[in-house]
C-alpha cells in the first residue's frame, strides 16, 4: 500500500482513552463494515439500549451514515479490526464529526464530514451524525467517562 492509503490507519490513540461516545461511534462503525453478522450485533445493542422503535432508527441512521461514507467518500476510509485497541486516524475524525454533530457543533460536524466525504455530501453526512450521535447520547447517558487524570483544557492555551 501507498502511504496516502494507508495514512488514515496510523494509530493515533487507544479506544479506551475515549468518552462512551466516541468509543461507540468507531465500535459501531467497524461492527456495520464487518457485514451482516456485525450489522445484526449492531442492531441488537440498539433494540436492548433504546427499545425496539428508537433502536430501529438507530439502525437506520448508523446504516446510512457508514454507507455515505462507504459510496461518497474521498478516498476509503481506512479502520481498524473490530477486537483491535488502537485509534486509527479516519476512525477519530469519523468519532470527532459524530461528537460535535451530537454537541449542536453544526459548522465543526460539516467540516470534519468534509474531510470524509465530497464536499456535496458533507451536509447529508452531518446531519445523519447528529442523528446516530443523539443515539448514543441516549445509549451512554449513564455511563461514567473515563478518568484520564487530566483536568479539562480552557479554550485559551497561554
Amino acid at each position: 500500500m501507498s502511504g496516502a492509503s494507508t495514512r488514515g490507519g496510523a494509530p493515533v490513540g487507544r479506544l479506551a482513552d475515549l468518552t462512551p461516545i466516541e468509543a461507540g461511534a468507531i465500535m459501531y462503525l467497524r461492527m456495520w463494515s464487518d457485514g451482516a453478522a456485525g450489522r445484526a450485533d449492531a442492531a441488537h445493542d440498539f433494540d436492548i439500549a433504546l427499545g425496539a422503535d428508537h433502536g430501529q432508527l438507530a439502525m437506520l441512521a448508523l446504516d446510512r451514515l457508514c454507507s455515505l461514507c462507504a459510496h461518497h467518500a474521498r478516498r476509503p476510509l481506512i479502520r481498524h479490526g473490530l477486537g483491535c485497541a488502537c485509534l486509527g486516524a479516519d476512525e477519530s475524525c469519523f468519532a470527532q464529526m459524530i461528537v460535535a454533530a451530537s454537541e449542536g457543533a453544526r459548522e465543526d460536524a460539516m467540516m470534519l464530514a468534509a474531510l470524509i466525504v465530497r464536499p456535496d455530501f458533507a451536509p447529508a453526512l452531518a446531519s445523519l451524525s447528529e442523528e446516530f450521535g443523539l443515539a448514543l447520547r441516549r445509549m451512554t447517558a449513564a455511563i461514567p467517562l473515563p478518568s484520564t487524570g487530566h483536568q479539562t483544557p480552557s479554550a485559551v492555551l497561554h
